[in-house]
């Protein structure tokens, strides 16, 4: 049973070890490329340990370099370029200090207390307020629909004295003399919250160990990283149903119990076999933990984490719980719909390896890696280090992992460059050349929307028959065995990813050759500027797009019969949902640019009905609606 339960938390659930490896890679590259001089990016959380769950959000690190935080006990040597503070833990909880200015270039948000100038946790964190994270939500900074949580911290390069004791500790195998020296070497973090109902709350910092934490996960074995999985199933789908314990735990406890197993058992001891009798001893222990009300820190034993916290009738409801569902042994977990009996004796027959790994490619697209890979600028820079970093390893798999990041990048970067006609023709004829190589550098991270994206650029430059041209070819590539994000696979789909299986490319490599993505515009430069767009970022479906390109083109060239089947196609692959997808905002857009088009070729009822159309589903997203421009014309035609 232990076997089919490991291959169904591979398959369906947490992916294998190659995916859960490329999730890491990819985290680690963003991270290192959107760092710079003022501050260092580190994703954290579940997800930045490669686990991607289900409603999991995106949890972020913002660590702030002009600042350092010193040991008290060591005598300090420090820029005064930089802002420098002393931690103090005289007077706090274990787990939190102080942070006393020692000095500073800048005005910062101290306050006078207990005889010093102390940094506020709460003026801290006022400061990374904006319209994109208008919420607090504990240290964190989190967004409207609360989707990521940016912890603004701050780095010590000492390691805390009361968690000294953890290097000594253990002898045994786990975690190795490397890792331990590695964490050490990494310092610790502060993140922007104090003690609760202490006297002193808005002054204290609370120790990160996050750097430490992924660290340590990173050495476990995948049966490990599957029992954490199958903790945190059991917690959110199983034990927070019932509405006494809801939110009576959190998965930084469960976190908590698996460091400590691992360190009192061999490493031997987490194989796929014997993952249920792992998950048992992990649930074995939560229930030590909530009915002595003894949860020690990892890192902090003198910090003890269930200290009034759970006590009383809430104690009582949930120790009655977590002893209901003990006496199912393992089965508990099948009270998640992510877990079913049937589908966990599926898995007793051993797989097609290709079948997890189109599973794996799958969970790639769905994943925030691929939100965070979006957000990674596309200043020369940072290209510039993408590119000096691709040619420093051997690793292929790292090659393309930075050649995937590159073509992202050149698609940002050439839409920040402004197609000036006014300058002189030397000067035009080198900012063309420039936009052109990094178009054709902007083709590695899908099948077709860096074609389009080069097949707007001529038609912006007017060239419509090279346009054309690209267009065909791009369309030629959009075929139904590709993949496309947010869909499921077909069959066919999953011939073609068996086909590329054999040929054994990583799944990154594998994106550019068959996924089909949308077509996104970030600025002006390569929108038509038919569309009558204003200052927004818009997403356009490949197909359509490419339909509605071949339009203007036509319609430039005047070739009346080839615009009219353009628009016809168009209409086609709206009504037959052609690599369209669920996307609300990207499917009012494929009515826009049919509205668009209807409208330039004189057909004013056909145009109304489109751009009704797009306002039916953009009715929650007045500002969208004014920024698309043409919508305005409704009434008047």
């Amino acid at each position: 049973v232990s076997l089919s339960l490991y291959r169904h938390m591979c398959k369906y659930v947490v992916g294998t070890e190659n995916h859960v490896k490329t999730i890491r890679l990819m985290n680690t590259i963003c991270d290192n490329l959107s760092s710079d001089d003022i501050k260092v990016i580190i994703t954290s959380g579940s997800f930045g340990e490669g686990l991607q769950m289900i409603g999991s959000d995106l949890d972020l690190m913002f660590v702030l370099k002009d600042i350092e935080v010193h040991d008290s006990r060591t005598p300090i040597a420090f820029s005064r370029s930089k802002t420098n503070f002393s931690m103090m833990t005289e007077g706090t909880k274990p787990g939190f200090v102080m942070l006393q200015l020692i000095g500073s270039p800048h005005p910062l948000f101290c306050e006078k207390c207990r005889m010093g100038n102390y940094l506020s946790n709460v003026l801290f964190k006022q400061t990374f307020l904006n319209e994109l994270g208008p919420f607090v939500h504990g240290p964190c900074i989190s967004d409207i629909h609360g989707l990521y949580d940016m912890a603004p911290s701050l780095h010590s390069k000492s390691w805390f004295k009361p968690a000294s004791g953890w290097i000594v500790r253990s002898n045994s195998a786990w975690p190795d003399e490397n890792t331990k020296r590695m964490i050490i070497d990494h310092g610790m973090l502060f993140v922007p919250t104090g003690a609760k109902g202490s006297p002193h709350e808005e002054f204290e910092w609370r120790i990160s160990f996050s750097i430490a934490e992924k660290l340590l996960i990173y050495t476990f074995s995948h049966t490990q990283l599957l029992c954490y999985a199958l903790m945190k199933i059991l917690l959110k789908d199983v034990i927070n149903t019932d509405s006494r314990c809801t939110n009576l735990l959190c998965s930084y406890y469960l976190k908590t119990i698996i460091f400590w197993i691992s360190e009192e058992i061999q490493p031997s001891a987490w194989t796929p076999a014997n993952l249920i009798p792992c998950f048992m001893r992990c649930f074995s222990r939560l229930i030590y933990c909530v009915q002595y009300q003894v949860c020690p820190h990892y890192f902090i034993p003198e910090n003890n984490m269930f200290e009034n916290k759970i006590e009383g009738l809430d104690r009582t409801n949930l120790l009655h719980t977590l002893h209901v569902l003990f006496s199912y042994r393992w089965r508990c977990i099948l009270f998640s719909k992510q877990i079913s009996h049937v589908s966990i004796f599926r898995c007793n027959v051993q797989n097609d390896h290709s079948e997890i790994y189109y599973e794996d490619i799958h969970k790639l697209l769905n994943s925030n890696v691929i939100i965070r890979v979006a957000s990674v600028s596309g200043k020369y820079k940072t290209l510039s280090m993408a590119v000096h970093n691709s040619m420093s390893y051997n690793s292929k798999e790292l090659k393309y992992l930075y050649a995937y990041f590159m073509s992202i990048m050149c698609n940002k970067h050439c839409q920040s460059v402004y197609l000036n006609r006014t300058i002189s023709n030397k000067k035009q004829y080198k900012q063309y050349k420039t936009c052109l190589s990094y178009l054709l550098m902007n083709i590695n991270h899908d099948t077709v929307s860096g074609w389009l994206m080069l097949a707007s650029f001529f038609y912006k430059t007017n060239q419509y028959k090279k346009s054309l041209i690209i267009i065909s070819y791009a369309l030629s590539k959009c075929t139904p065995e590709k993949l496309f994000r947010g869909a499921e696979m077909s069959v066919m789909q999953r011939l073609i990813v068996k086909w590329h299986f054999v040929q054994k490319l990583g799944m990154v490599h594998l994106l550019k050759k068959v996924l089909v993505d949308y077509v996104i515009f970030k600025t002006s430069t390569f929108i038509p500027k038919e569309l009558l767009i204003e200052r927004t970022v818009i997403a356009i479906p490949p197909v359509v797009y490419a339909h509605f390109l071949s339009f203007l083109c036509h319609y430039h060239l005047q070739n009346v019969r080839k615009f009219r089947n353009s628009i016809q196609d168009l209409q086609l692959t709206i009504d037959e949902d052609y690599f369209i997808g669920e996307d609300v905002i990207v499917r009012s857009s494929s009515y826009y640019c049919l509205g668009t088009a209807l409208q330039l070729m004189g057909d004013n009822v056909s145009a109304k009905r489109a751009f009704s159309e797009t306002v039916k589903l953009l009715s929650s997203l007045p500002l969208l609606i004014r920024r698309l421009k043409r919508l305005s014309m409704i009434a008047v035609l």
